[in-house]
């Protein structure tokens, strides 16, 4: 396979070059063949590199990231990584496609809504943007309308450019983050540069409906004053954009809720929600606890909007994207009364960004993989673990339901069906966990007494309490 991928690649160059004659896409064509083509023939070291790290011998080291985010320094894989050069984020790549999700995201409100969207709140993580090399937060500078401006040499961020209104073609939109705590200890850069650019928007002289950042800011800076404040106060509380959970804390507080079933309505999801993320971060001032300004940030929120960046994961396989966008849709629902649009922004295709309603996100998953009989049958093969993810599956499909309100009936029906109810499936549940077994037909049970899965017959119900009790039962003669 490696000589041929070689003999090929040579071919088109030799092919190609002498119509070229030089120049750039002539360096372009030499660098693929000189570096990235080798660098990937070296990927299958990682398997050799893992086995030397095990033995406890050096492994050379390299940089982390995602080679198709237009990193290829981060080939060949396999080797010791280490993190991101924080300086150099978000990254003239990452830019491209933030601008772009900025753009899709904007258009797909417009289109339903008939006018310009003009509060957004986004949630930002670590990880993601040592992945993508800061895809999340270019997008929240382009839909304030700034540009990173990045030194000729290094391309590091050393400054930022406001985009005038006559070249950014729409209204400026008022972005608010909540960040995760890894985002908070890995990248205070960030959370300065965003916080200086929202500033320097705050103080422009534009129209108000052009401009809601600076029409908020003077809104809220009198209201504060009026409550007491001083004005130096009060100007610093409204220009709050940057929120998470208070220094040394994690996550947003909504995970022990849902496992222990804690929780009596949605009012108590965002409560939680609220009491978690409450603290201010700016280039001043580190984890400021702020839950009047966030609370004003939420009550005038339009939309909720949560991207990935790859689909090598889903939302439905992990704890956070529950806690961070349904605990956000939920404490703007509990402090506005109106619920916000709830947008799936998909970034894995970097030249097509896509957004999505939330329920349709969540439809795609429970079609693709949730209820899929062949990723059913690969979690089977991995015993213990395999039925654990079932029921973790299940688990944030019920909390995404409680926070947003975005599963239908036919969904627990269908996980019921094809986790419980299958015999085969439940034969290895019951041998391989049976412990799954029981949290998932309880979990089930649980939604059906909220009121969050109506459409179900008696007889189903019946019979996952039976399934409950037996389950129940084996455990405890183990």
């Amino acid at each position: 396979m490696g000589d041929l991928g070689g003999s090929i690649l040579n071919i088109n160059h030799e092919e190609i070059a002498p119509l070229i004659k030089g120049g750039k896409i002539q360096l372009e064509l030499n660098w693929i063949r000189d570096r990235l083509l080798p660098s990937l023939y070296k990927t299958s070291q990682e398997i050799t590199n893992l086995l030397r790290g095990l033995n406890g011998e050096y492994i050379a080291s390299g940089a982390s990231g995602a080679p198709t985010r237009g990193r290829p320094e981060v080939l060949p894989t396999g080797r010791n990584f280490y993190s991101v050069d924080i300086r150099a984020v978000p990254t003239e790549t990452a830019w491209d496609i933030g601008r772009k999700a900025a753009d899709v995201l904007i258009e797909t409100y417009t289109q339903e809504h008939g006018e310009y969207p003009q509060t957004i709140g986004l949630s930002i993580w670590g990880t993601s943007t040592m992945r993508t090399g800061g895809d999340d937060l270019a997008e929240a500078l382009a839909l304030i309308g700034v540009q990173p401006v990045w030194d000729g040499v290094s391309r590091r961020v050393v400054d930022f450019e406001i985009l005038p209104l006559s070249i950014l073609g729409r209204p400026r939109i008022d972005v608010t983050l909540r960040i995760s705590g890894f985002f908070r200890d890995a990248f205070p850069n960030l959370i300065d540069l965003f916080d200086s650019a929202v500033n320097a928007v705050a103080n422009l002289d534009e129209p108000a409906d052009q401009n809601p950042i600076a029409a908020q800011v003077q809104k809220e800076s009198a209201r504060w004053q009026l409550e007491g404040l001083t004005n130096e106060q009060a100007e610093e509380r409204s220009r709050y954009r940057v929120f998470g959970s208070k220094p040394s804390a994690y996550g947003a507080g909504l995970q022990g809720l849902i496992e222990s079933q804690n929780w009596e309505s949605e009012d108590d999801l965002a409560r939680a929600y609220i009491n978690w993320s409450a603290y201010a971060y700016t280039s001043k001032s580190e984890g400021k606890s702020a839950p009047e300004a966030f609370n004003q940030r939420l009550g005038n929120m339009q939309i909720v909007l949560q991207n990935q960046d790859n689909r090598e994961h889903d939302i439905l396989d992990s704890d956070d994207y529950y806690q961070f966008q349904g605990g956000m849709t939920a404490a703007i629902a509990s402090v506005s009364g109106n619920a916000p649009e709830v947008y799936f922004g998909d970034n894995s295709q970097m030249a097509q960004p896509k957004v999505r309603k939330l329920s349709e996100e969540i439809a795609r998953v429970y079609r693709s993989r949730v209820v899929n009989p062949k990723w059913i049958a690969g979690a089977m093969r991995h015993g213990y673990k395999g039925a654990f993810e079932m029921s973790a599956t299940l688990d944030y499909l019920f909390a995404y339901d409680a926070t947003t309100n975005c599963v239908s009936d036919f969904m627990y029906e269908g996980v019921a069906e094809a986790y419980i109810f299958n015999p085969e499936v439940r034969e290895f549940v019951e041998k391989s966990n049976p412990w799954a077994l029981r949290d998932m037909s309880e979990r089930l049970l649980e939604a059906n007494q909220r009121g969050m899965w109506q459409d179900v017959s008696s007889d189903m119900i019946d019979k996952l309490k039976a399934i409950a009790n037996e389950a129940e039962g084996a455990i405890e003669s183990q």
